[in-house]
């Protein structure tokens, strides 16, 4: 009977070199007596391949997690932007009704909405900045 050569396997870490490889089958042999013909020291141990199965798995799902977890985050940080909108309608509203009680205060009156439009503007953008940089930074 030949053996094929081992061929040495580098598996996720450098220390853990094993060489894995079996007699060649032939056509007439069983597959059971194929298996029973292997080497226990050319094959992983169990503890050990289940462990390097186990950290590969766990690093994808954790990086998953960590996907959702910007994209939840930016999401929140959008919400900002809606308040920024309602808070420059108010402005504006209160600015319609404040001309419509009292004529004489025009000017005063715009100059105090473009003020409270201004921060209510640089709170949405604020906002928005923080979701991108949680969705491209981090």
């Amino acid at each position: 009977m030949r053996h094929q050569p081992c061929t040495p396997v580098l598996s996720l870490s450098p220390h853990l070199l094993c060489c894995v490889g079996g007699p060649e089958s032939s056509p007439g042999q069983s597959r059971s007596q194929s298996s029973t013909d292997l080497k226990p020291e050319t094959l992983l141990p169990v503890g050990e391949a289940s462990l390097l199965t186990r950290g590969f798995q766990t690093s994808a799902v954790s990086r998953d997690i960590d996907t959702a977890a910007k994209f939840i985050g930016a999401g929140a940080a959008t919400v900002g932007v809606a308040g920024s909108g309602a808070g420059i309608g108010t402005v504006f509203g209160s600015l319609i009704i404040g001309y419509a009680r009292n004529p004489s205060l025009k000017q005063q009156l715009f100059s105090y909405a473009i003020l409270g439009f201004a921060l209510s503007e640089a709170m949405g953008l604020f906002c928005l900045m923080v979701a991108f940089l949680i969705l491209f930074a981090m």
